[in-house]
């Protein structure tokens, strides 16, 4: 069986410039936001019961799903978000653990920015890794890239477990407050204990 890694951290932290630096030296990488897009484009499989529970308007006019609308919805009302969840948590779950599985890669990152606040993940994996940074550092990155505004990643952030439980929580942490370099490099070494336990994961 292949190691499974949980790669995690706050929005802006730089998980998935982590990622990249681990694909490039050989890890298979499984991107639950990448699994949540396609389940959500035009024609996706969760289209149609988004739309049940949450009307047309949930839907842009090509038919995928509305982001902005739902954004403000789920902010403003905990049930919807609630909902929006229990649709959607099962079924990137189901194709995450698919492609994981299918991986041929010495081992496996399976990158959930929600990994230690949502079901089904952590019973499943080997080991968890969090990226880590100020969240100063989140918010501005945040918004330079994503145009929201800073109250809006704040609201993001607030539903998200605190820095402090995230290192206490993962077995192994990289902090992403420096240069690319160092950045590398952290990745290279954590590359190499992973190949190492990978060894030993039959």
């Amino acid at each position: 069986m292949t190691l499974r890694v949980g790669l995690t951290g706050g929005i802006g932290s730089g998980k998935s410039t982590v990622a990249a630096l681990f694909s490039k030296l050989g890890a298979g990488i499984v991107d639950t936001d990448v699994i949540s897009h396609r389940l959500t484009a035009v024609g996706g499989a969760a289209i149609p019961t988004i739309a049940a529970h949450f009307g047309a308007e949930s839907l842009t006019q090509e038919g995928a799903l509305n982001r902005s609308w739902m954004r403000s919805q789920i902010f403003s009302d905990p049930a919807s978000k609630r909902q929006l969840e229990e649709i959607l948590h099962p079924m990137i779950r189901t194709q995450a653990k698919a492609e994981a599985e299918a991986s041929t890669a010495p081992y496996v990152l399976l990158v959930v920015p929600l990994l230690f606040e949502t079901n089904g993940y952590l019973e499943w994996l080997d080991r968890t890794l969090a990226v880590d940074c100020p969240e100063a550092t989140q918010l501005t990155r945040t918004t330079q890239r994503s145009g929201l505004d800073e109250a809006t990643v704040r609201a993001i952030m607030a539903q998200q477990v605190s820095r402090n439980i995230r290192q206490q929580r993962a077995d192994d942490l990289i902090r992403n407050d420096g240069e690319l370099t160092d950045l590398a490099a952290q990745v290279a070494r954590l590359h190499q204990h992973y190949l190492t336990l990978s060894t030993g994961s039959d």
